[in-house]
Order: C-alpha cells, then structure tokens, then sequence
C-alpha cells in the first residue's frame, strides 16, 4: 500500500470515530483504542545495507593533505619545505629569484601586445542563417552592420564586423554583406551560392552614428578633387547635416582595403596590374643572367616575390 493510501485511510478512520462520539448516546459511546486508527497504515521495510553503499559522487570529494604527521605521511616533518632558508621560514613570491639580477631585466621582453590593435565582432556563417530562418534578418536586403546589431545577431558595439566561415557547409541562401572583415573562407562560401561580400572600413563611432541616424551608409569613399566640392556642397545645403564615414589612414588598413582578395570598397581605384601595396609593385617577369651574358631561365610573375 502506497503512503498515501495508508494516510488517507487513517484519516477516514479518525472521521468515523469523532462521528460516533458526538452522535451516538452518552453510556453508549466506547472510544477504540489508537492501534485500531492506525490499522491501515501498513509498516514498510526497508533493507538497511543501502547505506552501507552511499558514495559521494566521483570527484565530490578531494582528500586533504595533513602536514607534519611524521615520514609515513609523506608530508611530514618539514611538511614539503625543505630544510632552513626563506622557503622554509618565510613566504617567497612566484617570480623571486634567489636576489639576482631578474632576467626579464637582463634580457628584456620579448614581443609586445599591441593595446590598439581593433577589437571585432565575429559572426559565423551558421549563426547568420539561423537567424535568417528566424525572420529576424531579411536576405532580400543588403546585410550591413545595423541589421546586425538591430537582429541581436551582434550584442556589443565594437570596431567592425568580421565574417567568419564556421558552418558554411549550412549556408544556403544569397546574401550581400557590407562588413568590416571577413575570413578567405567564409568569401568563397558566399559567393558560390550567389551572394556578394564587400568590406569597408567602420570605427566604433562611425557604427554609433548609423544606429543614431546620424550618419549615411554608403560603400564609396568620399571624392577627392576641386570638381567634387561644388556637389558636396549642394547635396549637404539641400539636406540635412549628416556624419561622413571616415576612411583608413593607416597603411594596414590602406592596402586591405584596397586588395580584390579581402573585396575591399578600395579595390575599383587600382589601375590594372597594380598592387594593393603601397610601397611594392606587382611582380613582373624577371630574366637570370649569367656574368657571361647568356640567360638561362626566365621566371614568371607567379613564382617571384619581389
């Protein structure tokens, strides 16, 4: 019998009998002793050797080490500190070295850390689509980062976007995306299924702007030259004051920018056959000479460096 069962007899029972009390006549009223109440509680037996068998759970409990419990112990008598000295007596900081010159003072540091190095969001090509099969991003118009960061696909502001190819084995729907960065993979992942990826240069004030309606997205940088000013001018007068996009300054972001590979918005203003670098050219053909005069190979383009 269940538990519940048992008190729900037991209960019945204490009903019966304060009902036979108040109703029936005063001599003849006999109050059943309290083992009758409980007769329908039924005693259940449990075999006791479960405790015998109760365990913590695998690594709920580590062991603690006593010290200086004597040899046996394996931590005893000088409790793992050795014999005399600061390590015994006292406490020695991680990076002490017994008060010799520090060899990071003698040798100095190796490499840096580059504090101002842009700090990107990175979004994978499986987490656009899955939000793109939620109708929380619309494929049909071009991705920017305000869609981004409106769809919640983008938590944090930051220095730009970057693409990234994680499940692109998943990607099945066009998209054109407008971007900071974006990986070799997940380009050539876009762009088999149809879709377009361009990359231009974003700040983390210049995607404040956009979400403020301050500033307008466009993928061209601005004109530069006398016959651009008097346009510039009108278009600005005619509507109102709006933010430009700034461009890159640094010669990092130059040459990406301007490279085909990386789709930079730069890339229109290369001249065929010139390189994305600013300061190297194009590799062209190059002859091996002998001191005599005779040549005895002829490199191509693609097998040169410099």
């Amino acid at each position: 019998m269940s538990p519940l069962k048992a008190i729900l007899g037991v209960t019945a029972c204490c009903r019966a009998a304060r009902t036979t009390v108040l109703q029936g006549p005063p001599a003849a009223v006999t109050i059943s002793p309290l083992s009758s109440l409980f007769a329908a509680l039924t005693i259940q037996t449990r075999n006791a050797s479960i405790l015998s068998r109760l365990r913590d759970n695998p690594g709920a409990h580590q062991k603690r080490i006593r010290v200086g419990r004597g040899p046996s112990a394996g931590k005893g008598k000088t409790s793992g500190r050795g014999h005399k000295g600061q390590g015994q007596h006292g406490k020695v900081k991680p990076w002490f070295q017994g008060g010799q010159t520090p060899l990071i003072r003698t040798w100095g540091e190796k490499g840096f850390v580059n504090h101002r190095a842009d700090v990107m969001s990175e979004v994978n090509l499986d987490r656009l689509q899955a939000f793109i099969d939620a109708g929380r991003i619309d494929a049909s118009k071009p991705i920017t980062p305000i869609e981004l960061i409106q769809s919640g696909l983008v938590g944090t502001v930051r220095d730009g976007i970057k693409i990234l190819a994680r499940g692109k084995e998943g990607l099945r729907t066009p998209v054109n995306l407008l971007v900071s960065r974006a990986s070799a993979g997940a380009i050539d992942a876009i762009e088999a299924i149809g879709g377009t990826v361009t990359t231009r240069y974003f700040t983390k004030q210049s995607i404040n702007w956009l979400l403020e309606g301050k500033s307008e997205l466009t993928d061209k940088p601005l004109p530069v030259g006398a016959e651009h000013v008097e346009a510039a001018v009108t278009k600005m007068r005619a509507a109102p004051h709006l933010r430009r996009l700034p461009d890159p300054t640094s010669r990092w972001d130059i040459e990406y920018y301007r490279d085909v590979a990386h789709r930079g918005y730069l890339s229109y203003q290369l001249q065929p056959g010139e390189s994305p670098s600013l300061y190297f050219k194009v590799p062209g053909e190059r002859r091996m000479v002998r001191p005599g005069g005779k040549v005895i190979e002829q490199k191509k383009a693609e097998d040169v460096l410099f």
